[in-house]
């Protein structure tokens, strides 16, 4: 069964960078959309950007177009988030998941990893 672990996630100031990586075991990642997830302390879950198992297409939601960037590096299994000119409002907890829909629908996913803590304070 497909396992995703989180990591790279931390404290950092606003305006700072961070690199999150997803990595995979018991299965081989580019055969999924893998997607990005954030929940805020007392939210709901929310995706912010996945990348297409097929062409390697990404899609990101509005509040982090232009900051946030999905890549694959398939020989290590893994997937990167890489957020730039972070805000307070990043914070949270980030999960990637695995899906075979390219969407950012948590209810479409299948496989998730446990999460790794961003936040962004000065």
């Amino acid at each position: 069964q497909l396992q995703l672990v989180e990591s790279g996630g931390g404290l950092v100031q606003p305006g700072g960078s961070l690199r999150l990586s997803c990595a995979a075991s018991g299965g081989t990642l580019d055969h999924y959309a893998i997607g990005w997830f954030r929940q805020a302390p007392g939210k709901e879950r929310e995706g912010v950007s996945c990348i297409s198992n097929s062409d390697g297409s990404t899609y990101y939601e509005d509040a982090v177009k232009g900051r946030f960037t999905l890549s694959r590096d398939n020989a290590k299994n893994t997937v990167y988030l890489q957020i730039n000119s972070l805000k307070p409002e990043d914070t949270g907890v980030y999960y990637c998941a695995a899906s075979w829909l390219f969407t950012v629908l948590p209810a479409e996913y299948n496989y998730w990893g446990q999460g790794t803590q961003v936040t962004v304070s000065s």
